[in-house]
């Protein structure tokens, strides 16, 4: 959840005009702002560490902006910056506004307990009872009384783990809290958010994220923890030859109490429910920013639900949603020109940061200009490479329209007529489906996008595939994957990819701007490319309900159905449509032993071969429904 920090960074020094303007805004930063470091105390008397920038321009008053993270307010010290100016963030800095930034409860330099994603509590009722949104409504309340120059307003956001405490803070009903911008904030951590997809548990990300950060601090630090020795930088060699979740229990130690709480709730039980943050999204004040992005591997999940639990829950609410072409975080890393291979033409991150965020937080916290003309959702229509602005989300012009699966990998729009048709493939959990071609160390950020061509090539992957497309087709909201599936075994997941197949001859301009000559994707061979426009993995078991799993009955049909995350994508007219159905997807996510049983106390000897059918006749219709989007 920090990797989108760091490879901003990266591409920032990757030019040397950006380079020499990060010097001047240094330059200008330190000329012109102060920094200040106070404990503020919140009610239970437990005292969060806060790093404040003022600017030294007395003769108006500023906004205060604010961001809650438990990755650390580093650097420490007075006299030390954190580099603002590094992307859009420096024309907050030009506008004068109040920088804040905290560590929240027991992270880093502040006191107390932390906890993960902290339960809100909506009866609080003493001064004991605190919550991330009481810790939000106690920093802005000592803000606006002892900040000298600032004007009362207040406007919270923050990337990943810090948009959850955004979403916090929208929650504290401070009066002076008056914008607020949750940004791929975190929603469901069971459902579809980082750790657990449909159940199933996101391997890599958890592991690689816990080994760095889980690690409590029983006394405010400036320490990081030691960082996890790995013995190769094959990630898949890894994390197969690591085996058994219940192995990973031991490489992990008993530190990380987070840890423990994973494998102690397999279930969508009370503890998770707990965790679940969209039924507390009522009574929200403040005018609301959701961003997020339609390739972001982390939670893409959270901003679009977190838009979509305040819309239905608050209406006539001043809120708004922006989703781009990003991996996470990268709105904020100053180049939104492409993702892996494929390209969209602008730079949609300068693009947002220009049209969308400084305008946002520029009226509503300073009253700068006429109201910013912001959408209830501006999307960026990938494929077609541009944005939209929609009344609503999903559009009103959408129609959800069943794309079937048929014999011989064939897709189409007609339900199959034919008797006892099926695909089978024999899924071996000693050797699953990797997530991407390549040899890597991390999980990387470009899968979102990778070319399958890899998987299509295996005999344990189903490929269907349209005719060529006449005329483009546009998809816009959620896609529902309601497969009708014979298994011979208890237990198996199921993953589907949405697929654009480009044509044979496809490639991008010769003449491309230069920054994109300074990428690989240049030289990527783009003809026949298999763009992976979304997938999606289900725990089989969880079918009926996350609260109560079932087994399957060997050999007789059952029906899994599931909602891959909202879409934004036109397959043009000469591209195909291409869906993928597989059974693991790996070390993306773990294993299953495709038996029915407590996965993360499963033996090694637990894990199976099994033989999945995706029935496609008459009484047994598998397909895809898509949102088509019918454009005038």
């Amino acid at each position: 959840m920090r990797k989108w920090l760091l490879l901003a960074y990266a591409v920032l020094f990757a030019f040397p005009t950006i380079a020499k303007a990060i010097n001047q805004d240094s330059l200008w930063m330190y000329q012109n702002y102060t920094k200040k470091e106070v404990y503020i105390t919140m009610r239970d008397g437990v005292k969060l560490f806060t790093s404040i920038y003022l600017p030294k321009d007395n003769a108006v008053k500023h906004p205060i902006l604010m961001t809650r993270t438990p990755y650390s307010c580093a650097p420490y010290g007075a006299t030390d910056f954190r580099p603002l100016y590094r992307n859009h963030y420096n024309q907050y800095l030009r506008e004068g506004y109040i920088m804040v930034i905290q560590d929240v409860r027991g992270q880093w330099m502040s006191e107390g307990t932390f906890v993960n994603v902290r339960p809100f509590n909506p009866d609080k009722k003493g001064k004991k009872d605190i919550d991330e949104a009481s810790d939000s409504y106690d920093t802005i309340d000592w803000l606006v009384k002892n900040l000298p120059g600032n004007n009362g307003n207040v406007g919270v956001f923050g990337i990943s783990y810090p948009g959850f405490y955004s979403t916090m803070a929208a929650l504290s009903n401070h009066p002076a809290l008056k914008a607020v911008s949750p940004q791929a904030p975190i929603s469901d951590w069971f459902i579809g958010d980082d750790f657990h997809h449909n159940g199933a548990f996101m391997l890599a990300d958890a592991f690689s994220f816990y080994t760095a950060f889980g690690y409590p601090h029983p006394r405010p630090t400036q320490v990081s923890p030691p960082a996890f020795k790995y013995y190769t930088k094959d990630n898949y060699k890894f994390y197969l030859e690591t085996g058994a979740l219940k192995n990973f229990s031991v490489l992990m130690g008993d530190s990380v109490a987070f840890w423990k709480d994973l494998y102690a709730h397999p279930t969508y039980d009370a503890w998770w429910q707990a965790r679940n943050v969209r039924p507390h999204l009522k009574n929200i004040k403040p005018v609301m920013l959701e961003v997020g992005g339609v390739f972001d591997a982390e939670d893409c999940f959270g901003a679009w639900q977190t838009y979509q639990a305040i819309e239905k829950q608050n209406p006539g609410a001043n809120n708004h949603i922006v989703m781009g072409p990003w991996y996470h975080g990268q709105w904020a890393a100053n180049d939104g020109t492409h993702l892996g291979n494929v390209r969209f033409g602008d730079n949609t991150s300068t693009w947002y940061a220009d049209n969308i965020e400084v305008p946002f937080f520029n009226y509503y916290l300073k009253g700068k200009g006429a109201a910013p003309d912001i959408a209830e959702a501006t999307i960026f229509i990938t494929g077609a490479n541009k944005w939209e602005k929609f009344q609503q989300w999903p559009p009103a012009g959408m129609t959800p329209t069943p794309l079937y699966l048929q014999a011989n990998g064939k897709l189409d729009f007609t339900k199959p007529i034919t008797a006892n048709s099926f695909s089978e493939y024999v899924s071996d959990p000693a050797k699953p489906v990797p997530y991407t071609a390549d040899v890597h160390s991390g999980r990387t950020i470009n899968y979102m996008t990778d070319d399958q061509r890899f998987a299509a090539r295996r005999p344990d992957v189903l490929v269907f595939e349209t005719p060529t497309l006449p005329q483009d087709i546009t998809l816009a909201g959620p896609v529902v994957a309601d497969l009708q599936v014979s298994i011979s075994s208890t237990d198996a997941d199921f993953i589907v990819k949405v697929i654009d197949v480009f044509p044979d001859d496809f490639k991008y301009e010769e003449d491309a701007p230069a920054e994109h000559r300074r990428v690989p994707s240049v030289t990527y061979p783009m003809g026949g490319y298999q763009m992976l426009v979304r997938g999606e993995i289900m725990r089989g078991k969880f079918r009926n309900s996350f609260e109560k799993p079932e087994a399957f009955e060997p050999g007789q049909p059952a029906t899994v159905k599931f909602t891959l995350p909202d879409i934004a994508h036109t397959f043009q007219k000469g591209h195909k449509i291409m869906i993928q159905v597989q059974s693991s997807w790996f070390p993306l996510a773990d294993r299953n032993p495709q038996k029915f049983t407590d996965i993360y106390t499963a033996d090694d000897k637990d894990y199976q071969k099994a033989t999945i059918r995706i029935l496609h006749d008459a009484g047994h219709p598998s397909n895809i429904l898509l949102p088509v989007l019918n454009v005038k």
